[in-house]
């Protein structure tokens, strides 16, 4: 099962890359979301290192980090209660998910669906723990991305809210997954 489960993880690290210069290849959309963050901030999140697969029941994502995140979680800030540094920032992205035509019984990774992002910056985001939320949802009619939410507060009410679930660790739901 570790076999199976460590072959996933390359397998989505692998699509999630090459979706990544995909999306970078369309010229880098410039949509803002409600609270103010450019997807153009996050030039190159497509060669992030991988933090986890997740697979829930509408699809599967992966959960990329930039240097700062990857140096977050390798030095345990997030369960030991020290907290996330300025400029620690996640990227999510999601895929509606379809059968594997090559390998029976396996999931790929099938339409975009959208891509978010989680950044850490205090002074920018102070009603949020300091953490900014952005949401863009990808049509495929048009090729292009489309911020989520309404008004300023969006992030508040719609993200954070629920990542106080978890405050005790600076509001981050992924582990890491080891390798």
């Amino acid at each position: 099962m570790k076999h199976r489960f460590t072959a996933a993880v390359v397998i989505l690290a692998a699509v999630a890359t090459s979706v990544g210069v995909a999306i970078a290849q369309q010229g880098g959309p410039d949509v803002v979301s409600p609270n103010g963050i450019a997807m153009s901030e996050f030039k190159g999140y497509e060669g992030w290192r991988l933090i986890a697969p997740s697979v829930p029941s509408d699809g599967i994502k992966v959960i990329l980090g930039n240097s700062v995140m990857m140096q977050a979680y390798h030095d345990d800030v997030i369960t030991n209660g020290k907290g996330v540094p300025d400029g620690a920032v996640m990227a999510k992205i999601a895929w509606t998910a379809r059968a594997n035509p090559y390998l029976p019984g396996a999931m790929a990774p099938d339409t975009l669906r959208k891509v978010q992002f989680m950044v850490k910056d205090a002074k920018r985001f102070p009603d949020t723990d300091g953490w900014g939320y952005a949401d863009f949802s990808y049509d495929v009619a048009s090729g292009r991305f489309k911020a989520m939410g309404n008004g300023a507060g969006f992030a508040k009410t719609a993200c954070h809210e629920c990542h106080t679930r978890v405050r005790a660790r600076d509001f981050v739901f992924t582990d890491f997954a080891r390798r």
